[in-house]
Parts: C-alpha cells; structure tokens; sequence
C-alpha cells in the first residue's frame, strides 16, 4: 500500500487529468468514485464525484487528504483505479486477496508536464477524445485532420462519439476484466461509435477485447473493413448479414445497437438477453410497430394528431423494451444520448445484468401487462422472450 499511496501522492498535481475507481466491492457504499483537479480561489483542490446508485455527491479536499482518501478506497471498496495525467497514464488492480498491482505507461498523446490546463469549475467540458489530439480512427473517418483540428462539418459527431464513451466508461466495471470481452455491433452503419469504442477499450484502456460489427449494406462493411485493415485494428471484424438470423457468436458480454430500424432493435435485445449479455447500449430509430397498434379510446382525442401518436408510440415502444429487460434480469435506464438539436433520435436504452439475476417480479410484469392490455399492444420483444 506504500506503493500506491506514493502513486496517488505523485499524480495528485495540477497535471492529473482524472482518476477513476471502479470495481466496487460494495454498490450499497459506492458504484464509482471520480476524482479530477480544480482551482478555487487561486488554490488547488480535487474534486471527488462519488456514484451511489442513482445519486451523485461531490466533495473537494487538498492533496493529502485526498490521498488518504483513495487509499482507504483502494484498502477496502474498490478493486480497480484508472488514473490518467499529462503525459503518464496508471492502472491499478486489487486482487481478492488485497495484493495490488500497478502498471504504468506514457501517455500516447506526447503532451509534456510543462503544459497547462485550465482547471476552473468554468473551464471548457473534458472530453475523453480531446480535440488537438489525433487519433488515428478519427482520422482515417475524416473527422479530424492530421494536426488533431475537428472538421467544422464534423463537430456534432465529435461530440457525439465522446457522449458515447462517457456512457461506456460509467459501466466499464460491469464488463470482465481477466478474459477477451466480446462485443457485438448491431446495425453499425459506417461504424464511427464501432470505431470508438474499439480505440477507447483496446488502445486507451488496453482492455483485451473483440468486436464484431454488423450490417445489412455491403458497400458499408467493405469500407468498414478497409479502414480496420489499414489502422490495424486486428480484434475488430465486420460482417454483412440480418440481425435475426445473425449466428456467429455463442457468448457475447456487450451487445450494442445505435438506430437499427423498428424491429431490428428488438432482434438485437433479445439475442442479448439470450447470450446473458453483462451490458446493453440500444438507440432505437423508427419505431413504426406499436403505431399501428394502439387502439385505446380514453387517450383518442390526443392520438387523433398523427404527429403525438407517432411520438407516443416511439416513446412507449421503448418504454416497455426497458421494462421488458428488468423483466428479464437486468437494471435498465432510458438516458439522453445526444442533445436533441443534433438528431431527434436522442433516447438511449441501457441495460446492465443484474448481480444475481434477479427472478421476475410478479407484481411489475402484472403492472406491465395491464399497460399492454389498456394500449391494446403487442410488442415484438415480449413474443420474442
């Protein structure tokens, strides 16, 4: 521990950039715990963001006593620590035994500790990409130029690549750690997310993993596999194919599916729920199905509109896939993907197996059915499950 409280000493200057500790042995204390620099009143603080279930709490400490503090976190709730800084980066893992051990490498962006941030509570929004920073996949979809400059045309997708990494790094500790992660991609389009969660998991976090991207076009997966080829991203497949009749996989751990159209998202849940998959991440698009369904005289003077019934209709579809998922083990959420100005298609489904696998609740799937029963709707998921 003497190691580690040295580590945490060290990192803890104006350079750090952010910790992360993850892991817990306990969710009922803390899910995650997140620590970064900032400045108040001309005095360097750190500020710690503490996860407890769907609470958010920040506190800020001076550099001793926010060492102890991760230490004591280390000692006794959590088994893994990401820390990050100008150019250095540090993981550490706590084996159930409570031996630690630390692995350091350079940072790949070739920033030195003579560079400044500002650490203001006012201070621009830290993305995990940061602009300026090239990053070869970025690149190569011709998001960025060759300096690190985001393509004015391409900024909005910039944004939104960095939204969905922030959501899968608040579930990386929900995915195994000590064997290959198998990932599948349904409906990857030109794969720009695909592309970022392959760079974020295997090249930044050094995660062993392998994914597999899937669509119907095949002029998409040709230019998709060109690009993998050509970065060399060797754990990083794409195949043409349908999702319902897709079988290349026996087990997968994380089953991702960003606008596959109406039904097709609900193929991708079900063959997740399916495989046991520990994480979920859907953004339905299209959802036509319960559109033509829904019949329910008490709400006809309001679905009479065509444009409310088409958004009801959207927003109940997904409503009911969540449930649907809770139904079947898993603790969902409905999230904000992307701010609604950059597409309408905003909603995202996450799912995360539940510790235990938590039998169905009567009580809700009754709550549940009775819904479906007054809408007069059948959704594809609940006949697919």
């Amino acid at each position: 521990m003497d190691e580690l409280r040295e580590l945490f000493r060290r990192m803890l200057d104006q350079n750090l950039i952010q910790i992360v500790l993850s892991n817990t042995r306990d969710a009922n204390q803390a899910v995650k715990v997140k620590v970064r620099p900032v400045v108040i009143r001309n005095e360097l603080y750190f500020q710690e963001t503490l996860y407890r279930g769907t609470q958010v709490f920040h506190s800020n400490y001076q550099r001793e006593e926010m060492t102890e503090r991760l230490c004591r976190y280390m000692e006794n709730l959590f088994r893994q620590a990401q820390l990050g800084a100008v150019g250095e980066e540090a993981t550490v893992l706590v084996s159930k035994k409570g031996a630690v051990n630390i692995k350091r490498r350079r940072r790949p962006d070739g920033k030195t500790g003579q560079e400044q941030r500002e650490l203001s509570h006012n201070r621009a929004k830290q993305y995990i990409l940061q602009e300026g920073q090239p990053a070869d996949f970025l690149i190569g979809l011709g998001v960025q130029t060759a300096d690190g400059r985001i393509a004015k045309a391409r900024y909005d997708k910039f944004r939104q690549i960095n939204r969905y990494l922030e959501l899968i790094e608040d579930i990386m500790d929900k995915l195994p750690a000590d064997r290959t992660l198998r990932i599948v991609d349904f409906g990857c389009g030109k794969s720009y997310l695909t592309f970022a969660m392959y760079y974020y998991l295997h090249k930044l976090q050094h995660r062993d993993i392998h994914v597999t991207g899937l669509d119907l076009k095949e002029d998409v997966i040709l230019h998709c596999r060109e690009l993998a080829e050509k970065l060399h991203y060797d754990r990083l497949e794409f195949k043409q194919g349908d999702i319902s009749s897709f079988q290349g996989a026996d087990h997968v751990d994380m089953v991702v599916s960003l606008h596959a159209c109406d039904k097709a998202t609900d193929y991708a849940l079900e063959k997740a729920v399916k495989w046991g998959a520990e994480v979920i991440l859907a953004v339905p698009c299209c959802q036509h199905e319960l559109n033509g369904q829904i019949h329910c005289s008490e709400l006809q003077p309001i679905l009479k509109y065509g444009v409310i019934r088409e958004r009801m209709a959207a927003l109940i579809t997904d409503a009911l896939r969540a449930d649907l998922l809770e139904e079947n083990g898993y603790d969902t959420q409905i999230l904000e993907f992307i701010d609604m100005e950059h597409t309408p298609k905003n909603l995202m489904i996450r799912a995360v197996k539940a510790s235990g696998m938590r039998p169905k609740s009567a009580m809700q799937s009754e709550a549940v059915r009775k819904v479906m029963e007054f809408l007069h709707v059948n959704p594809a998921l609940k006949e697919l499950l």
